[in-house]
């Protein structure tokens, strides 16, 4: 093997590894955080420990297995928190939709098999493995909810049918039987697949929902009933909200 195919392949064995976020200056988390990630993915976001002064997308490169860039990947656009601490950037939307000029001339960002690495100023930050892509939205329907005990402050753990945005955290809520959003704490873990919540107050016996906006996405964009790669002329609904209902017994 080559010295330089030996390089990247120890990067890679490191990354693979850890599969999380290396030793890049002040990045504190990469999402999505998963190994794989759909070959439309769409969203990628980037937590800093404290607000980033400068432009950073140009610091950002996506790389395949081989040390190769991946031509133009992403959308010229820095998308940030109200904080400046948390970088949201876009997959070029024209190469992940089907049917666009930018994808007929440049061809998809991903390819399912492909292993690519983010990097800032060349310092690995993830390795995701290349899987299929994604079509249709998150499925409510086939979450599971785990039961949670009257008077303690136990985490309803909702195990989600795939992955969603990391930043859609809180697109999740539980409201009580008055239909009043219920105080707490949420988190997404498991590579964004797993929805935590953590009550404020002790859990009080009785019927509860955990509803989810119609605007909850998967890192490929598709919505809650929704596709991202509906056709211009043929528009979806607007959001409609899910909700499923849950017993909290004594």
């Amino acid at each position: 093997m080559r010295p330089g195919r030996l390089i990247v392949a120890a990067l890679f064995a490191v990354l693979s590894a850890t599969a999380a976020v290396q030793a890049a200056p002040g990045v504190v988390q990469v999402q999505p955080s998963a190994a794989e990630v759909p070959a439309n993915l769409l969203r990628i976001s980037i937590r800093f420990a404290a607000p980033v002064e400068g432009a950073v997308l140009p610091r950002l490169a996506l790389r395949h297995a081989d040390g190769s860039p991946v031509q133009q990947p992403f959308l010229p656009q820095e998308l940030w928190s109200p904080d400046g601490k948390i970088l949201t950037i876009l997959m070029h939307p024209g190469r992940v939709k089907t049917g666009l000029l930018a994808r007929e001339e440049m061809g998809p960002i991903l390819a399912a098999g492909d292993d690519v690495v983010l990097t800032l100023d060349g310092h690995p930050l993830q390795r995701w493995n290349v899987g299929p892509a994604r079509e249709d939205g998150p499925v409510p329907s086939a979450w599971r909810l785990s039961p949670v005990a009257a008077g303690s402050k136990q985490a309803l753990v909702v195990r989600l049918d795939g992955a969603i945005d990391g930043r859609d955290a809180g697109y999740l809520a539980v409201a009580d039987h008055r239909h009043r959003r219920v105080a707490g704490s949420a988190r997404l873990k498991d590579g964004e697949r797993v929805w935590t919540f953590t009550p404020q107050a002790p859990w009080r016996a009785g019927e509860y929902t955990l509803v989810a906006r119609g605007t909850l996405e998967d890192p490929a964009g598709n919505r809650v009933g929704g596709h991202f790669e509906t056709a211009v002329d043929q528009p979806g609904g607007p959001p409609v909200d899910a909700a499923i209902t849950f017993m909290v017994d004594r």
